[in-house]
């Protein structure tokens, strides 16, 4: 028979403890430390239960030190074995977390994230990753431990009463197995939305937020705000059945919890009376069920969080079995850090050329174009054509449905939309060329025409920024260059522009053009536009579509 096939939570939970230093030995010891705890405190409680039947008989004091230093050295080890616990297994948990995050970064900086749902990306990325952190300090460690405390407490009970010992095995396996079982069945639907629905939820309300003074001024935000919240609402339907269930299985640990208590009494009681037992482990029998069923006080709670954690992880593995899509968005060639290509003249090549996104059907056919240095050529076209797929495949950031695409030299693509970060404008700059010097950046932010201090921090998305100085960081970034000072002659690079001038009214639209034009002399320019203006200053125009 050949062996089930682990399902991919489990086998990426496997992969993180070996990524992670002695995993599996932390997670043993974290295992060993929650059981330590967890059995501390039903010792306490059944020590303690004996101390207070004995010392009701009134006996000398020395026949009660050895029961009071035990319920001393289980309460302070209680506290010491929980905080180790803890210690132990967040720090697992956490390198687990920080090893699955590295994952994702390498996986998703080999492919092009062009064309991707970054709202429920950055909900994968970000949430769904810490879910391993539940999936282990919430459900592996206690389950594992809950595990060795019922089975040790048990046999321990076993010892003044099997009865008893057997009604408590039962209302344990009730309230720590079967309610925690049929909780995640109940609610599996409900919780297996949840993780999606985010996910739904953060596109939809990153959507809103990019757009919203587009839509206020076209008088449609009201249809926007409606398609948020109903993605809200069935988020907080979900979560409101969840919550109904894990009540009510709650509601059965406390009554299984309550027939071991009255079974103890009633088992125990007749073997007091029949004088098979003493009086003083009765209360022993009666009162260490209730340390034990608080162990399980939060299993309910756990098994829908497995569901949870193990569908996010679900969607991280997806993540990471994904195909990558082209060579990553990294547009510049770099072996050891030198510029391989920099002494190489711009130059693209089309020949009968198909782009498409992969999984979907093309969007152009039969594109041929010759592009040399110091030629700029404006590709016109209706809206939604296939421009930016056509700059996303002669970048290499998706593969050729068809045809031949070849470039030359170095390529340097200007974002219709490029994303300024939180951060120093120095460090924005830095995206164009992470080994850029100080004096560098300053240089490239005069040629783009932006006199700034490049300390100066900017909000996120260059909420601090005009249009127009934004636009000037992005093409300070194409400009940036740091090369060895031993390359002879450097050729300027093949230069992409996406919209170069959208958004931007025409006096900073004539102005951006200026320095663009004047600072890359030489370079190949394709320039997708519908500006007219910067079509008459290309030296042809290409329509496509």
């Amino acid at each position: 028979m050949s062996r089930p096939q682990r399902s991919p939570a489990s086998r990426l939970l496997g992969m993180l403890l070996g990524d992670v230093p002695r995993g599996r030995a932390l997670l043993a010891l974290s295992v060993l430390l929650s059981g330590c705890a967890s059995g501390a405190s039903v010792a306490l409680m059944g020590v303690a239960g004996w101390l207070l039947s004995r010392a009701a008989e009134m006996p000398p004091v020395l026949y009660l030190e050895a029961a009071a230093v035990g319920v001393r050295f289980f309460g302070i080890s209680r506290g010491v074995f929980r905080y180790a616990d803890r210690l132990v297994s967040h720090d697992l948990a956490l390198r687990m977390q920080s090893a699955l995050r590295m994952r994702v970064y390498r996986r998703l900086s080999g492919t092009t994230l062009l064309g991707r749902r970054h709202g429920d990306l950055l909900v994968r990325v970000t949430a769904d990753v810490e879910a391993v952190l539940d999936l282990v300090v919430r459900v592996v460690v206690p389950a594992c431990a809950a595990s060795l405390v019922i089975v040790g407490t048990t046999v321990l009970l076993g010892r003044f009463s099997v009865g008893s010992a057997a009604v408590l095995l039962g209302s344990a396996l009730l309230a720590g197995v079967v309610l925690p079982w049929l909780t995640q069945r109940v609610s599996r639907a409900a919780d297996a939305t949840m993780t999606p629905l985010r996910g739904e939820l953060a596109d939809r309300t990153r959507e809103l937020a990019m757009m919203a003074p587009d839509l206020v001024a076209l008088g449609a935000e009201g249809p926007a705000l409606h398609r948020v919240l109903e993605v809200d609402s069935r988020l907080r339907t979900a979560e409101r059945r969840a919550a109904r269930v894990r009540g009510l299985a709650s509601g059965g640990q406390v009554l299984a919890a309550g027939v071991a208590v009255i079974g103890a009494l009633l088992i125990g009681g007749q073997a007091v009376a029949s004088g098979q037992m003493g009086g003083r482990i009765l209360a022993v029998l009666v009162l260490t069920p209730l340390a034990l069923h608080e162990v399980f006080s939060e299993f309910t709670s756990a098994a829908q969080t497995f569901t949870r954690a193990t569908g996010a992880l679900d969607r991280v593995v997806e993540v990471l079995d994904a195909p990558p899509v082209g060579s990553g968005d990294s547009v510049k060639a770099h072996v050891d850090g030198v510029h391989v290509l920099a002494a190489d003249p711009p130059g693209l090549h089309l020949a009968d050329l198909t782009v498409g996104w992969p999984g979907h059907p093309p969007v152009l056919a039969g594109l041929d174009l010759d592009l040399a240095a110091g030629q700029k050529v404006a590709v016109v076209g209706p809206s939604g054509i296939g421009k930016t797929t056509l700059a996303a495949t002669v970048m290499g950031l998706i593969p050729a449905v068809g045809g031949t695409v070849e470039t030359t030299g170095r390529v340097r693509y200007l974002a219709q939309h490029a994303h300024v970060f939180a951060t120093s404008i120095a460090e924005n700059v830095r995206i164009g060329d992470r080994d850029a010097t100080d004096p560098e950046v300053v240089s490239a932010l005069l040629h783009a025409g932006l006199e700034m201090s490049p300390d100066r921090i900017v909000g996120e998305d260059g909420a601090t920024l005009s249009g127009g100085e934004a636009q000037r960081l992005a093409l300070a970034r194409v400009l940036v260059d740091h090369l060895p000072a031993d390359l002879p002659e450097p050729q300027p690079p093949l230069l992409i522009l996406d919209e170069p001038t959208e958004h931007l009214d025409s006096e900073t639209s004539a102005q951006l053009m200026d320095n663009l034009w004047a600072s890359a002399a030489g370079s190949a320019m394709l320039v997708i536009t519908h500006d007219p203006e910067v079509m008459a200053r290309c030296d042809r125009i290409w329509r496509i579509g």
